[in-house]
């Protein structure tokens, strides 16, 4: 009587045994993939020095270990369907395959960067003058002044042997912004910025930026924006070397040093991925660092003083990617990450953060930019068959000569983004649309701006035609060539056009 239940009782026990080891076997190997792939990203980085990203952007990897949500949305051309571009796996690196499918025969667009904090500091395309009370900014390309959003195909790259994409800003006016940023550092609360970028596009020109910006996409004085800027524009004059460089653009600045110019010893900071850094602790010191995004540490280009005039710092709740602080918009680059902290981070941090990024294994940047050409040209108006004339720096062009000579006679800089300059011999100034656009073509600037800019447009007679960049109108030869040529048109016709030679 003793037996029978003894033996149900070890049956029963070896079941369970077997049950549990059947049970224990799944479970321990799901835990460790999970664990292999939670490495920790940037922003655990910075969390765990005491600095935590308050808004955080990627389109290539996540930020965090444990972000499984979307990197950045993109919209095709030919239906304006939208689709969000998320990663292989939580923690991972970003799934690019579905955006391959979606975009093949037609081209999309980038409208959207997604912030992987709790914050959701998302950043759409800028809303440039747009956006109620942007009065004061410049205007973009894009609907009712603007920005546009960056080709989604058009920087192809790999990361950890996967392929990714980046955002490329080459597009005169590409910008993302988000004019209510929640829990970002604002005043004089100490800040840290980093982005990876690439020297392999740049620019002399304002503003290739990361970071915090106004929130009325407007120059708001001096101190009112804390952005990383990268490129070669030398803002104060007597900068040393070709760059580009890391600098601080403080509003109406790009800082190399509290003097203005990059280190004598640093004449340029290069790569096709590098790591670029700015933190500021808001009244006493702001410090700039470089790297080169596939291996190495960090070099430290300076760290002082803040400029005179920007202390203490009055930094504002928007960050944005691309454009200057007012929607300065002829900067160019190139954005895979990058995040703005809560606090001025240790160079353990940083240093540790920088290990990170080469540890991720980016490659294959081998995406190349035709640089900008200069030709000699003249223009003759169809209006009236004259040529157009700049005699002075005080005299609006018009077209009222019958022959060339040296005031008919211009320097066009045609750039990488189907714009144009155009400098006049006759002073060597150049010709901008005086006053937005809204006052006649006169050559009076000393260097090109957002008004000094023109789309160049090829006819089909042969042709050509010119649309101001800032408000986006033809330039005619008013009243049949008799006034002064003026952007104020939205159609071409014989007034618009005008034959271009080559000298």
């Amino acid at each position: 009587m003793l037996v029978i239940p003894t033996l149900r009782r070890r049956t029963q026990l070896l079941i369970a045994f077997l049950l549990a080891v059947a049970i224990a076997v799944p479970v321990f190997g799901t835990t460790a993939t999970r664990a292999a792939a939670a490495t920790s990203g940037p922003c655990d980085i910075y969390a765990s020095g005491g600095t935590p990203c308050e808004a955080a952007y990627s389109t290539t990897r996540a930020m965090f270990s444990s972000y499984n949500g979307p990197l950045y949305q993109i919209q095709r051309a030919s239906d304006s369907k939208t689709l969000n571009v998320g990663l292989a796996s939580a923690g991972g690196l970003v799934a690019s395959a579905p955006q391959v499918s979606f975009c093949s025969g037609t081209t999309c667009t980038i409208t959207q960067l997604y912030d992987q904090t709790p914050n959701a500091n998302n950043m759409p395309i800028s809303p440039g003058s747009s956006c109620s009370g942007c009065s004061g900014a410049l205007s973009g390309p894009g609907p009712n002044g603007s920005d546009i959003g960056a080709n989604a195909m058009a920087l192809p790259i790999t990361i950890g042997g996967q392929a990714a994409y980046g955002v490329l800003v080459n597009n005169i006016g590409t910008g993302y912004r988000n004019n209510a940023a929640k829990n970002v550092p604002t005043g004089s609360q100490p800040e840290g910025i980093y982005m990876l970028t690439s020297s392999n596009l740049t620019s002399n020109s304002c503003c290739f930026d990361f970071g915090s910006a106004e929130t009325d996409d407007s120059d708001d004085g001096n101190a009112t924006m804390n952005a990383i800027y990268y490129g070669s524009a030398c803002w104060t004059g007597g900068c040393t070397g070709s760059g580009p460089w890391v600098g601080g653009d403080l509003e109406n600045g790009m800082y190399f040093s509290a003097a203005g110019p990059n280190p004598a010893n640093i004449p340029s900071e290069t790569g096709s991925f590098l790591s670029a850094w700015e933190k500021n602790n808001g009244t006493t010191n702001f410090t700039l660092k470089y790297g080169n995004g596939q291996s190495g540490g960090l070099t430290q280009a300076y760290s002082g003083a803040l400029p005179g005039g920007y202390n203490p710092m009055k930094v504002q709740p928007s960050i944005e990617l691309g454009t200057g602080g007012d929607n300065s918009p002829e900067g160019t680059g190139e954005f895979f990450e990058g995040a703005v902290t809560k606090g001025f981070p240790t160079d353990a941090t940083e240093n540790s953060v920088q290990a990170n990024i080469t540890a991720a294994r980016y490659t294959n940047n081998t995406t190349t930019f035709p640089p900008p050409t200069e030709s000699v040209i003249s223009l003759k108006a169809h209006a009236n068959g004259k040529y157009v004339d700049a005699a002075n720096s005080t005299t609006s062009l018009i077209a009222d000569a019958t022959s060339v000579g040296t005031n008919e006679t211009f320097t066009m800089v045609a750039n990488n983004n189907n714009t144009v300059n155009l400098k006049a011999h006759s002073d060597n100034q150049w010709v901008t649309a005086e006053n937005s656009g809204n006052s006649p073509l006169i050559a009076n600037r000393g260097g090109p701006g957002p008004w000094e800019t023109f789309y160049l447009i090829h006819n089909p007679d042969g042709s050509v035609s010119f649309r101001a960049y800032n408000n986006q109108h033809l330039v005619t030869a008013e009243n049949a060539g008799a006034a002064a040529l003026i952007a104020n048109r939205t159609a071409i016709g014989p007034w618009e056009e005008f034959d271009l030679t080559l000298h």
